[in-house]
């Protein structure tokens, strides 16, 4: 075999690096593949009274580079909610997030807070929820705006696991993983 020119592996480089981001973007999940997965997940019923979550942020490449645990309150009055969230982080930050959320029909949500831009949007089919907003987020002085992919998976009526990817321009800047446990009253 005869080997490449430099300029051809670039463009070899280039081919392969194109059609792998086009296949990433095939990829993604449908949330309707989750219709027949049991226990269904009502938002306004697992965010309702006391949650606990644990999670932790990992950047780009996999590396854990913060910790926290939340604590929830959540309160319905017909189809409006609201979710107050403490954070409290390994360095002993905290901060505070109050959703006001919004159930329409067929198990889809909207919500604001007053470090989203807009209005976030997401879909609850079966067990699995699936929600997108963006948040500003405040890094070392600065604020930036960036993407949340955010899938949550009701394993039980107790306990929730979420994945969140961040993503500024389309390029994925870390992931958020939380373990969710309702509280008893």
């Amino acid at each position: 075999m005869m080997p490449l020119l430099p300029s051809r592996r670039r463009m070899l480089a280039l081919a392969l690096a194109t059609l792998s981001l086009g296949l990433s973007g095939c990829a993604s999940q449908d949330i309707r593949q989750y219709a027949n997965e049991r226990p269904v997940l009502d938002l306004s019923q697992y965010f309702n009274g006391k949650v606990m979550a644990h999670g932790v942020f990992q950047n780009r490449s996999g590396q854990v580079v913060r910790r926290f645990v939340v604590e929830m309150d959540g309160r319905w009055e017909g189809h409006q909610g609201v979710l107050d969230e403490w954070f409290t982080y390994a360095d002993g930050t905290r901060e505070r997030r109050i959703w006001r959320l919004t159930k329409h029909e067929g198990g889809r949500y909207t919500g604001t807070a007053d470090d989203v831009v807009g209005q976030a949007e997401g879909q609850a089919v079966g067990n699995a929820f699936f929600w997108t907003y963006t948040l500003r987020l405040p890094v070392d002085g600065k604020v930036y705006e960036v993407r949340f992919d955010d899938w949550m998976y009701l394993v039980d009526e107790k306990v929730m696991l979420n994945r969140a990817t961040m993503s500024k321009f389309g390029i994925r800047l870390g992931e958020v993983t939380l373990a969710f446990t309702k509280v008893d009253p």
